[in-house]
């Protein structure tokens, strides 16, 4: 399939692009280069995609000739990123989505893939498992563009448009373009650059777990799925098994880190907790399966911090935090109140 990869230069994007090349997709990647101010390691013998400087709020039917297919990743990312300004975050990630969509339907694009999030839950992590029937309840504009994006998005589907929803569980493992403001990739780096996790809170609330290798086999398998599979579904991504509180993936970190030291604070009041089932994907999108836990995810970052010796300064780099590479670009006035380049064009 000829795929259009939007986001492609993001914490999933650099990793999921080389990963759908490898699988004998053509692709092309679309970025606004937010980001490209960080990058932790080189891909070894990856390849990668001819890649479009453009925000996708300046997306036309000529951007989009040819492709048989879009996965849409390109948002404001996480929850802090989306309370700095709610009104841009709906701007952005709901109407530039749409917009997106609906492009897509009119120059004939069969297949849509939306990255969604388990957010969408909201709360409820002592209320037994979430599945794709259960209600939404966002607590953030992030989690609630989410839920727009799906709703307006399905009243575009028919014969010839074909979406589908993947609400991804809290994303882990190493990226070129990596993150360090998601939980166990912070834990993590706090466990390599410091030896210890202090906790400021006790670690109650639970989080579902997936690593970033799973949600690009989950994309692949949707891309490659019967048309019937696929059409118009939400699945949750993740594995059931992957459900976590955060003390556990805490206590978790600290075990593949050797010598690192954990302590826990009290209640911070996140109600930010919720448990989620996978097993519609396990049963439903044919040839998918996860690959792994958060054991394998806490190796990997420990063996990729140890083979470029991650320093602390390379830790509190702006451009892995997604908040704080936002503030950066807007204070040094690269980016205007839009979060458009002031240039006018993608860096």
């Amino acid at each position: 399939m000829k795929l259009l990869v939007t986001g492609s230069d993001g914490y999933i994007g650099s990793v999921l692009a080389p990963f759908l090349l490898q699988r004998g997709h053509e692709v092309v990647g679309l970025d606004t280069g937010f980001y490209r101010d960080g990058w932790l390691y080189h891909l070894e013998a990856a390849k990668w995609p001819q890649t479009l400087n453009k925000d996708i709020r300046h997306i036309t039917h000529d951007d989009l000739d040819g492709f048989d297919a879009v996965v849409h990743m390109a948002e404001l990312s996480n929850d802090p990123v989306g309370q700095l300004n709610p009104d841009i975050t709906f701007r952005i990630n709901h109407q530039g989505s749409i917009a997106l969509a609906k492009l897509c339907k009119e120059v004939g694009i069969g297949r849509f893939v939306y990255t969604s999030s388990c957010s969408v839950y909201g709360i409820g992590g002592d209320e037994g498992y979430k599945t794709e029937e259960s209600p939404t309840n966002p607590q953030t504009a992030y989690a609630c563009c989410k839920v727009l994006v799906e709703r307006d998005v399905m009243a575009l589907a028919g014969d010839d448009f074909s979406p589908t929803f993947l609400r991804n569980a809290t994303a882990f493992g190493p990226s070129p373009r990596m993150r360090f403001d998601i939980v166990l990739n912070n834990l993590a780096a706090l466990a390599w650059t410091a030896g210890e996790i202090k906790m400021t809170s006790d670690g109650s609330p639970w989080r579902p777990l997936v690593h970033n290798l799973d949600i690009c086999e989950a994309i692949a398998c949707t891309l490659e799925a019967p048309r019937k599979a696929i059409h118009n579904q939400i699945f949750n991504v993740g594995d059931t098994d992957e459900n976590y509180r955060i003390k556990e993936i805490a206590e978790i970190v600290s075990e593949n880190f050797p010598g690192c030291q954990l302590t826990f604070g009290k209640s911070d009041g996140d109600n930010r907790s919720y448990r989620v089932s996978f097993e519609k994907i396990k049963h439903c999108l044919p040839g998918f399966a996860c690959h792994y836990n958060a054991q394998d995810g806490a190796r990997h970052l420990y063996q990729t911090y140890s083979q470029i010796n991650m320093s602390s300064k390379t830790f509190q780099y702006r451009a892995y935090t997604r908040l704080n590479q936002l503030k950066y670009l807007v204070e040094t006035r690269q980016l205007d109140e839009d979060l458009f380049w002031r240039s006018g064009d993608a860096k």
